[in-house]
């Protein structure tokens, strides 16, 4: 892989992590349009896998005050577990909790992730599919509660619409985005709290996946991975800044609206055999 396609790629990971339109479903798209479809399934789920950890870095920054705030709290009700728990240690619970089924999911089905569901068929319906439910959601959720109305039971219902990303072409985001919008919380708020219950799932995944694949990896191949990597955290970092801001008064139809649109060319481009699955 050649400098300017890992460029291109880490440019396509930052741009899209962090909207819900799912990253690894324009990855993979992107790796078959610039001819990297040879690469072996786990060099290609290490490779996905380590430029989102460009992306985590930048979420871990935009939200480092945020998150100093809750780790401190947490680990203070835990040493005095009988005093009067915060809503920042509250908060540290519920991100623990929504990360539990990822996790457990993942591993439970990695091989099948992996091997079985990465085909540009099931991205093409999932993008359509999950994009009209974003959609629906948009439309008809309340928009009311912020992160401070977050219970126990939501932080089960956020976590599952996280587990949903395991599919690819879902969005990570997007599958709690959905979720959040369907609880009746606001747009920005569901798209906060998503961007930090990804963090412990996406950075562990991505240090395993990196680490365990590591040997597979040539030399040509980690330098581009790196470039991408930094590439994706830079371009990540604005992505989210604008995100937020852009909610404050701006839809998900634009999202919703570009799902569908690729969904749909991608469905005819492998319909013509313009592009292999």
């Amino acid at each position: 892989m050649s400098f300017i396609e890992a460029l291109i790629l880490g440019l396509v990971q930052g741009l899209t992590e962090f909207l819900p339109i799912s990253s690894s479903a324009h990855v993979q798209i992107a790796q078959q349009l610039m001819g990297q479809s040879d690469l072996s399934r786990p060099e290609l789920t290490a490779f996905i896998a380590t430029i989102q950890l460009g992306t985590e870095i930048a979420v871990v920054a935009y939200f480092a005050k945020d998150i100093r705030r809750i780790v401190t709290a947490w680990f203070g009700w835990a040493a005095k577990p009988r005093s009067t728990m915060t809503s920042d240690a509250k908060l540290g619970w519920l991100i623990i909790i929504g990360t539990l089924p990822v996790v457990l999911l993942g591993l439970a089905f990695r091989d099948f992730i992996e091997n079985d569901v990465r085909s540009l068929w099931v991205i093409a319906f999932t993008l359509i599919v999950f994009g009209l439910l974003l959609g629906i959601a948009d439309l008809v959720g309340k928009k009311r509660k912020t992160i401070a109305n977050l219970s126990y039971k939501h932080g089960i219902l956020f976590g599952l619409g996280q587990a949903l990303a395991l599919v690819p072409g879902v969005s990570r985001s997007g599958g709690t985005i959905t979720v959040g919008l369907l609880l009746g919380y606001t747009r920005q708020a569901a798209a906060r709290y998503s961007f930090l219950l990804a963090i412990p799932a996406v950075l562990a995944s991505g240090l395993f996946l990196f680490v365990s694949t590591f040997g597979d990896l040539n030399q040509e191949m980690l330098l581009a991975t790196i470039v991408a990597t930094v590439v994706s955290g830079l371009v990540g970092l604005a992505v989210i800044h604008y995100l937020l801001k852009y909610l404050e008064s701006g839809s998900f139809l634009p999202f919703v609206a570009w799902r569908v649109i690729v969904g749909l060319w991608l469905l005819w481009m492998l319909s013509s055999g313009s592009i292999a699955a």
